[in-house]
């Protein structure tokens, strides 16, 4: 989209407010608001904000940062207009007052990974599936785990307030340009899946991170609360971010395909898959970023807690989904949606350009459960597990080598910081399971 379309949206639409968006190192959406009178002044990426007050970017004697909107990310809010004035959004690349590039900004990393995969002569596509809950807000509005159904997997939708918000979300999507493919209830009570169409990996993280915003606006409408928290209740399936994935030469062919393979996968894809598999682990920290995805990491939930790959085994961490042609691809089914999709997906991208670079060869595939094999059947066939913890993610995410060179040496030490201090506050804590199982016994 170029500025002269966006004016001209601007003015047709009668566009009075503008949200400057973009995400910190940990993926959270921060957004400036401005009148249209400020609008040119943002187009030209001169709107300013203080950086030492975004988690991860500067210190307070270098804070001043600038906003360079993406003018193909301008859409308008369709739940954001009254009386007739609208209201848009543009995601913002941050760049210091120099003009250089922030090194704190997590879509410009991934833009460099796409930039050296490109030098590698591919490009990259991905299709983001984040579950989500629907829980209920209690009498002063704040959050429960409530649920309001007892539906399960592919459940015909009762007409409840959750199927109605749902189908309002889908709406809400396509009217801002999202090709809705489907959504279903999933397997837990009160947990959703709405599936959009893949894009190039840029899109698709701005699609994912604009998803989230979307379902939780939407739900707060109902009265309801929309969380991506990876394991919210004990005793049910967790929600994960399954990230499809494929590389595409510069001549927009499918680069994992090869039709002379018994498996119709072409050497690249299996370089890639070698190169997910041997930096899983390495790669745990940033995929699946708190304590409590690795609640959700455990046996007996379908969440993918073993380092495998297969064609079709759903209990491995990598699958090959059955379509071919421009829609062979690898599914990485670790990551969660409390994750940074821009951080995640240059981890998984340089992990795959690994395997590619230094020509690795995937193990065999694992076509039996994973989950009922015995520990001596998984060390036999080389299948490790996925970190336990955070704390024993971030050591393994420490010894990557790919991980500072993907994330650079800001984001790769703010990161880190941050989340060995959320580790510490979590094992420094007293929590309920403590109370209620020490206190009236000793």
């Amino acid at each position: 989209m170029t500025r002269d379309e966006i004016l001209k949206i601007v003015e047709e639409q009668n566009i009075n407010f503008f949200r400057m968006q973009f995400v910190d190192v940990n993926g959270f959406q921060k957004n400036v608001a401005i009148p249209r009178s400020q609008l040119e002044k943002a187009l030209d990426g001169k709107i300013m904000f203080d950086g030492s007050s975004i988690d991860g970017f500067a210190r307070i004697d270098e804070s001043d940062m600038f906003l360079k909107p993406d003018f193909d990310t301008f859409v308008v809010l369709p739940w954001r207009n009254k009386d007739g004035i609208a209201a848009a959004r543009l995601i913002c690349d941050i760049h210091l007052p120099d003009g250089t590039p922030f090194a704190g900004c997590p879509r410009i990393a991934l833009k460099k990974s796409l930039a050296a995969a490109r030098e590698m002569g591919f490009t990259m596509n991905i299709g983001t599936e984040a579950e989500f809950f629907l829980f209920e807000r209690d009498e002063d509005g704040l959050s429960t785990t409530i649920t309001n159904d007892t539906a399960g997997y592919f459940s015909l939708d009762p007409e409840d307030l959750g199927s109605d918000c749902r189908r309002e979300i889908i709406e809400t999507l396509e009217d801002m340009g999202f090709e809705i493919e489907a959504s279903h209830h999933e397997v837990a009570e009160g947990q959703h899946e709405v599936n959009f169409k893949y894009a190039d990996a840029l899109t698709a993280c701005d699609n994912t991170v604009t998803f989230k915003w979307v379902v939780k606006a939407v739900a707060k409408k109902y009265g309801l609360h929309a969380t991506f928290m990876p394991k919210p209740i004990f005793g049910i399936n967790g929600s994960g971010m399954h990230t499809n994935q494929s590389l595409f030469n510069l001549d927009d062919t499918n680069a994992f395909e090869d039709t002379s393979d018994p498996g119709g996968l072409s050497e690249v894809a299996y370089q890639y898959i070698a190169g997910i598999v041997k930096n899983a682990r390495g790669f745990a920290a940033v995929t699946n970023p708190l304590v409590n995805s690795y609640k959700r990491l455990v046996p007996g939930y379908e969440a993918p807690v073993y380092v495998a790959w297969s064609a079709s085994n759903r209990s491995a961490l990598v699958r090959i989904p059955a379509s071919r042609g421009l829609g062979t691809r690898v599914e990485v089914r670790c990551p969660d949606p409390a994750c940074n999709p821009y951080l995640a997906s240059a981890m998984m991208l340089n992990s795959g350009l690994d395997g590619i670079k230094n020509k690795l060869t995937p193990p065999k595939s694992t076509d039996i459960n994973i989950f009922a094999m015995t520990p001596d059947e998984k060390d036999a066939a080389g299948i490790a597990s996925m970190p336990g913890s955070l704390e024993e993610a971030l050591e393994e995410f420490k010894a990557n080598p790919i991980a500072k060179e993907t994330l650079g040496d800001h984001i790769f030490k703010k990161y880190i910081a941050g989340k060995e201090a959320e580790w510490d506050d979590y094992r420094t804590a007293v929590t309920d399971w403590e109370l209620n199982k020490y206190l009236d016994i000793y």
